[in-house]
């Protein structure tokens, strides 16, 4: 009896995380196009659901990321490939110099400001040993493709008859549709920054794991860092990405998409996409993340079949809001179980001056004199580094490789920090690109009266 007892226990608690997960797929389903006219995100709701969930007393366990420290680098890993996918079909410009200039500085000068404010702050502030500040920053440093939707570009347009361009034209002008461009300079520069930035995130995650593993002299690590870490993964990455995503191009560009079905079998044919680009390239020791964008822009520069772009955006769209809405309901959960509990004042400063102070002045920094955005879009594009999913997996696949022994803390400073941008940036983010969105037609109209 006492067995069948158990047995009934485990199978209500089962039921009923799937009853939480459920409501929060329907929520999802119900409810995610009525946030875009708020002040207010998706994530948040998801969130909120997963602690409320886990904290009322119906007999659930709260899931603990540092107990499943395997499952959590792996559902995060698939929550954040997926995503780069999608953000890889949404950019219709390949990277050069000069069209992606604004890419490039919050690359090169804006994350390595802000890994280095994060890495000092980790150490002075929190006391964390070298080793592990530095992981969190590292873990802190790339802002969230999938959080990000609505500072970010839109999905490919469907084809237009070139009859009805002109009806188009027309209908984007009116009130009821705002006119926003698919190439708006500050939406592509957060969309392209989110899509490369959770790669590079990780040589510092892979410095690290050196310096825990061979000591705070540069002489030890350095020249296997600098080949290794950075010049090969990232190359191998990049020429894996190209090569692979362009030979995928002529299987998946040449799917007809006149139906439902078809248009379905195009979009499962983007994850299995996905999972090529991740798998080979990490097979050869380069960066799956870097090669699965590198792969989707490639698809999405090789032709201009937009209905095919199209099918593979939605479905790749599709399954990041649904593996965001889980791991969200996760976090949550993991909350209301006590992941929070060894925060401390310095570590909750820390999170707070990220999103406050280091990330928007790094940003800014980094984009002072560039021509193509405005004050207010740097202004913008600095404040809206979101912090999200990306951010869970490379804490967890740190701390999985190594041990930090600061693990509680590292890990209630990080969820705090994701947390703290959820509820900021999702609040925010809406009005804030109306308002600018506002503030551009106007001037647009201005100049076209002129």
């Amino acid at each position: 009896m006492s067995e069948l007892f158990k047995t009934v226990k485990l199978m209500e608690a089962y039921d009923l995380t799937l009853v939480v997960l459920g409501l929060g797929i329907l929520a999802l389903a119900a409810l995610l196009h009525r946030f875009k006219s708020l002040p207010f995100s998706f994530p948040i709701l998801s969130l909120a659901l997963g602690y409320v969930a886990f904290a009322l007393p119906l007999g659930l366990t709260p899931p603990d990321p540092r107990q499943h420290g395997s499952l959590t680098v792996h559902l995060t890993e698939i929550g954040v490939i997926i995503s780069l996918m999608g953000v890889g079909l949404k950019i219709d410009r390949l990277p050069n110099l000069r069209t992606w200039s604004t890419t490039w500085r919050l690359l090169g000068i804006c994350m390595p400001l802000t890994i280095a404010g994060v890495a000092w702050l980790g150490w002075w502030v929190v006391g964390l040993a070298p080793a592990a500040a530095v992981l969190l920053a590292a873990a802190l440093a790339p802002t969230d493709p999938v959080l990000a939707a609505d500072v970010q570009l839109g999905e490919p347009e469907p084809e237009v008859p070139d009859e009805a361009v002109s009806v188009v034209a027309d209908d984007r002008t009116s009130p009821e549709k705002p006119s926003v461009e698919r190439d708006d300079e500050l939406r592509f520069t957060l969309t392209s920054e989110a899509g490369l930035n959770d790669s590079l995130a990780f040589p510092f995650t892979f410095l690290a794991l050196l310096m825990l593993t061979e000591g705070l002299n540069p002489e030890n690590w350095f020249a296997q860092w600098f080949l290794i870490d950075v010049l090969y993964r990232i190359a191998v990455g990049v020429i894996a990405g190209a090569v692979v995503g362009w030979g995928l191009s002529h299987v998946l560009l040449r799917l007809s998409v006149d139906s439902e079905q078809e248009k379905m079998r195009t979009g499962v044919g983007a994850l299995a996409a996905t999972l090529l680009l991740y798998g080979v390239t990490e097979c050869v020791g380069g960066y799956g993340f870097l090669a699965v964008f590198i792969g989707g822009l490639t698809i999405r520069n090789r032709e201009h079949t937009q209905q095919s772009h199209q099918s593979m955006h939605t479905f790749a769209e599709q399954a990041e809001q649904l593996l965001m809405t889980c791991i969200l309901i996760a976090l949550g959960g993991a909350i209301a179980g006590g992941l929070l509990d060894a925060l401390t004042w310095p570590a909750a400063v820390l999170s707070m001056l990220l999103i406050f102070v280091v990330r928007p002045a790094a940003g800014f920094i980094g984009l002072m004199g560039a021509q193509s955005l405005s004050v207010l879009g740097r202004v913008i594009a600095s404040f809206y580094g979101i912090r999200g999913i990306g951010c869970l997996f490379y804490l967890a696949y740190g701390l999985q490789k190594g041990n930090f022994g600061e693990e509680d803390l590292l890990w209630a400073t990080c969820a705090f920090a994701v947390v703290l941008s959820i509820f900021v940036h999702g609040v925010t983010a809406s009005p804030v690109i109306r308002l600018r969105d506002r503030k551009k037609r106007l001037e647009s109209k201005d100049l076209t009266a002129e």
